[in-house]
């Protein structure tokens, strides 16, 4: 027998501790991090960085030798003949039907700087597109905020519903006593039992809407969550007025002031002239010496300089065009700012409502506890019904849902403070 009770023992502490090991915990700051890491637009960083490499790598070969093979044959109706006689001498025309193969190797020298600013451009144009990206995934903060938080107000409230169902037991361990010495009422003691089944039915909807939180969360974080999953509660910190705003959406801002400079500096390269070596070689009939009728090799080498004005033409109006862009930027970031610090604002005046609301939550559950407690030895006395006694257990669990809920509200506001700042 003492054997059996000792394995059973042991037992029941093996699969406690197993248990333990088993609880998985979640912190907030590890949910921002699963919940990037698995949100599918995190795989265009990727795309974006081997876009601009090829690009780019593409714009290096503008420096390699470009070459262009042509061919040509034609005829003519006449040719250039020369008609004054040289004693002795025969010039012979040349052919009305001619042939050419040509090989054209340019090689560019100078091209005032058009493709290091087309690579620079090309740069700046990811580094935009990656910063929309971190403005698109920083959103994500604020859906991982309402869910974390509402999972952990639920399991405030699951701990007010065990105090309030402990409250009831004590009374209806009490009133079926006195139900059985024949000083009360088995009608008592019913109300109090099915209020203890009203609150069952409260903790099973809870936990429900709880799982339903929970199963979200894995959603986001890419990571099955078993129902039991533990949330730790964040650490309230005070936030700081005197922050600067470190949002995502004022360094996208910057980038783009930065890619139209860029694009201003593709103008100006563009409109400087070009010089590029050359080496031209063919075979044909006839070749560079027009009075031989016989095919032959030829080539020509040298400097080629090439300018183009015409973009001189539009190049003050395509500046203005980038500068009316700039501003538009500016305008974006100041209306972006003034929402912020008013967002911030509000939730300064919430907080420091909820401060206040929490300091009067604690003196009115005091006396609620007072009375309750007045009320339980009431009861055992039967002086007063359990009607009477579960108005002021009920009354007490109000004032103490009503702390719940607000010192989760200031932890909320405290959080999206921080969120809206940048500084989280």
């Amino acid at each position: 027998m003492v054997n059996a009770k000792f394995i059973v023992c042991f037992a029941l502490l093996l699969f406690t501790k197993l248990a333990s090991a088993q609880q998985i915990t979640l912190t907030l700051a590890k949910a921002y991090e699963q919940a990037v890491q698995h949100y599918p637009l995190i795989k265009q960083r990727q795309l974006l960085q081997q876009t601009t490499n090829l690009t780019v790598d593409n714009l290096s070969k503008g420096f390699l030798p470009q070459v262009n093979i042509s061919a040509q044959a034609s005829y003519q109706s006449d040719v250039t003949k020369v008609s004054i006689p040289v004693p002795g001498i025969t010039i012979t025309p040349p052919s009305k039907d001619q042939y050419k193969v040509l090989a054209d190797v340019s090689q560019l020298v100078y091209d005032g700087g058009m493709i290091k600013e087309q690579k620079n451009v090309q740069h700046l144009n990811e580094d935009a597109e990656q910063e929309k990206i971190e403005v698109e995934l920083y959103k994500l903060k604020d859906r991982i905020n309402q869910l974390y938080l509402g999972v952990l107000y639920l399991d405030e409230q699951l701990k007010q519903i065990e105090l309030v169902q402990n409250d009831i037991q004590n009374g209806i361990a009490k009133t079926e006593a006195q139900v059985n010495n024949g000083v009360a009422f088995r009608s008592n003691l019913n109300v109090l039992k099915a209020e203890s089944l009203k609150n069952d039915q409260r903790a099973i909807e809870l936990k429900a809407t709880r799982k339903g939180f929970i199963d979200v969360i894995s959603l986001f974080i890419g990571e099955n969550l078993p129902e039991n999953v533990q949330l730790e509660m964040p650490v309230s910190v005070a936030p700081s007025l005197q922050a600067d705003i470190q949002r995502p959406e004022l360094k996208l801002y910057s980038t783009q002031e930065k890619l139209l400079s860029g694009q201003n500096a593709i103008i100006d390269a563009r409109n400087k002239p070009r010089a590029s070596l050359f080496v031209q070689g063919g075979y044909g009939r006839p070749g560079l010496n027009f009075l031989n009728n016989d095919f032959a090799f030829f080539y020509t080498t040298g400097v080629r300089l090439n300018w183009s004005l015409s973009g001189l033409y539009t190049q003050k109006k395509e500046k203005q065009i980038i500068d009316i862009s700039r501003k538009t930027i500016g305008i974006q970031k100041e209306t972006f700012l003034l929402n912020t610090n008013t967002a911030l604002k509000q939730q300064d005046a919430e907080i420091n409502k909820l401060q206040q609301l929490i300091a009067k939550d604690q003196a009115i559950i005091d006396l609620r506890a007072s009375v309750k407690d007045a009320a339980k030895a009431q009861l055992d006395n039967a002086v007063i019904t359990a009607n009477d006694y579960l108005r002021e257990v009920n009354a007490e669990d109000q004032a103490r849902q009503s702390l719940i809920t607000h010192k989760v509200q200031l932890l909320q506001a405290e959080i999206n403070y921080q969120t809206i700042s940048g500084n989280q």
